[in-house]
């Protein structure tokens, strides 16, 4: 372990929990720097020169500079106003990982001393008892959500994870650009579905996730493995359900479906969430962390500090900066957390996040905003075959994106008088020429309307909220982490023939599986709920809200009221006479508003 490492859990043993609101004040009041505009109104630049705004500018150009990635990504700050930042962020990250350590390692002590009743893990069901008043009400309040260890042997909660917390990876088979990933017996789809496998195809009910690209990837060595698995999805063409109807493990060309033996099945479904929940946690650092960044980094550079949309910037990457750092030493080091407890091992992690985020896949900012992906996945408003019958990240995230759109869209207009105020903005159209320049942000959008630039604050407050919310955060605890269904790896070879007799002898032994709770409980962030923190409050900052105009300050109050109204929404979700919720056997709470938090910050 790390000398950081140490350090932050010999804080957390020896400390009470740190007031984390007051220490952040300080850093916030530190990094103003005592600037007496930071007292007057934010205002947009004007038309002719403005000495003290250039100077700013200036300034921050020469002290926030482009430094070298730390371990993975993009840019990082360097300089010494960049460090500052940088320093500020950790100490905001480190101050929240502390206090949620402390947590943890009650918790992991009293599961621990509890280790009997697990009866060594012999058992599929001995493992849902590492949960059994585990955990809870301290490092997860919610417990694990309903369904989710009494259900996971059902094909609907499996294929129905894929679109609740990791929506990112499958997609629809489009027949006119498409073809077939792999071959499936047309006698056992016939039926498993009463259609042929090129029926589903040619009528768009056919669904992909590949995760093969793990194949390449440096593993651990014995005895922790990891498959390289790609599935087949489709919707059913007589319930309407999205189901899962085959998997193909990587190894041996061995292809597995429902009508193989219950433990096949079930030990297919558990090597695929293997691969799936490492993309999901490395996809997250390009698609969340790394593009919210670069962008940030280079508003920074080009944007007086009295202008509005950094102040919005501001508020949204709070604590950003601290992350790289913080995983590069916990998770991606050798003998991390990441080589403890993963198939694949930490320089397989970075290597992914890297290749993601450079690649475009998910580094890319326009052609992945939060509507446009959807679609270009054919997940909504697909030009072939029926919609999905339930799409739960889509229908939780929906309502908090449009509560967002509002308040941005007002914010803006409320600043901008005109499209043409945008254009002529040069501070703005600097940020736009820096993100295409220098910094290499990864297809920045054209920002020439207030329609546009409304659009993109709302795509980073997407971002560093509930997308990021969605795969991360408190839901790692609940349902993505849980045993014995979504393990990080197999205990044994990922096997080269079927009839598999004893699929708990594949999953982690006792002091794996306990400790990667606590590797997942560290991610949790139950002191955030209910509190400044969480989502509920994203552009609730007093101090921000007193320099911006009466329509930013009425806009918060109507985005803080829709977000408690959508958290009563989830909070209170229950199973339906179907024993289903939203269409699942699992009740999904993870993007509730009043929970979630607002920020990069884990």
């Amino acid at each position: 372990m790390s000398a950081l490492y140490f350090l932050l859990l010999a804080t957390a043993s020896a400390s009470p929990v740190p007031d984390i609101q007051d220490e952040v004040q300080l850093l916030r009041e530190r990094q103003e720097n005592n600037n007496v505009s930071s007292l007057l109104p934010y205002s947009l630049p004007s038309d002719g020169p403005d000495v003290v705004r250039a100077t700013d500018i200036t300034t921050k150009q020469l002290t926030f500079t482009y430094g070298p990635p730390v371990g993975v990504g993009p840019y990082y700050p360097a300089g010494v106003l960049g460090t500052t930042y940088a320093t500020t962020d950790g100490a905001i990250d480190n101050s929240e990982l502390a206090a949620q350590v402390v947590i943890m390692r009650g918790d992991d002590s009293k599961a621990r001393l509890d280790s009997a009743k697990y009866n060594g893990l012999k058992t599929l069901d001995d493992y849902t008892k590492l949960y059994d008043d585990e955990w809870q009400p301290s490092s997860q309040p919610t417990g694990q959500y309903d369904g989710i260890l009494t259900n996971y042997t059902q094909d609907l909660l499996f294929s129905m994870e894929r679109l609740s917390f990791n929506p990112y990876a499958v997609r629809r088979l489009n027949p006119s650009s498409d073809s077939m990933p792999f071959d499936v017996d047309d006698a056992i789809v016939t039926k498993i579905t009463g259609q042929t496998l090129e029926s589903l195809f040619t009528s768009g009910r056919l669904f992909y996730v590949d995760h093969t690209v793990q194949g390449r990837l440096p593993k651990r060595p014995p005895p922790q493995y990891a498959p390289a698995c790609d599935a087949l999805f489709y919707i059913c063409p007589t319930s309407g359900d999205f189901l899962p109807l085959a998997i193909r493990s990587g190894v041996a060309d061995l292809v597995y479906t429902p009508e193989d033996t219950p433990d096949d099945w079930l030990l297919a479904k558990i090597m695929f969430n293997v691969n799936d929940f490492f993309m999901a946690q490395f996809d997250h650092f390009s698609r969340n962390h790394f593009v919210a960044e670069i962008v940030y980094e280079a508003a920074v550079r080009t944007l007086s500090d009295d202008h509005p949309v950094l102040a919005v910037l501001k508020r949204l990457l709070y604590g950003a900066f601290g992350i790289r750092p913080l995983a590069l030493v916990i998770l991606i080091r050798p003998d991390g957390d990441i080589d403890q407890y993963f198939g694949n091992s930490g320089t397989a992690a970075a290597q992914f996040a890297n290749e993601t985020y450079f690649n475009g896949s998910a580094g890319a900012l326009r052609s992945n905003y939060f509507l446009t992906n959807l679609e270009k996945r054919g997940l909504i408003n697909s030009p072939v075959g029926p919609a999905l019958k339930s799409f739960p990240f889509y229908e939780d995230g929906m309502p908090i994106y449009n509560a967002i759109k509002d308040f941005t869209t007002t914010f803006i207009s409320s600043y901008y008088s005109s499209d043409a105020a945008i254009t002529a903005d040069k501070e703005l159209q600097a940020w736009v020429k820096e993100a295409n320049g220098p910094a290499g942000v990864i297809d920045f959008p054209p920002t020439n309307t207030r329609s546009d630039l409304a659009c993109l604050l709302a795509e980073i407050a997407r971002l560093v909220s509930f997308s990021h919310h969605a795969v991360n955060l408190n839901q790692l605890i609940t349902v993505a982490a849980t045993l014995p269904f979504h393990p990080t790896a197999l205990y044994k070879p990922i096997p080269d023939a079927k009839n598999v007799t004893d699929v708990a002898s594949y999953l982690p032994p006792l002091d794996k599986a306990l400790g990667f709770i606590g590797v997942a409980a560290n991610f949790a962030r139950p002191l955030l709920a209910n509190t400044n923190r969480s989502l509920i409050n994203m552009f609730d900052d007093p101090i921000m809200l007193n320099r911006m105009n009466s329509a930013t300050r009425a806009a918060n109050e109507k985005f803080k009221s829709a977000m408690t109204a959508r958290s009563e929404v989830v909070r209170n979700r229950k199973f339906d006479a179907d024993g289903l919720s939203q269409g699942m056997p699992f009740v999904w709470q993870a993007l509730d508003p009043g929970v979630a938090a607002w920020s990069l910050t884990i």
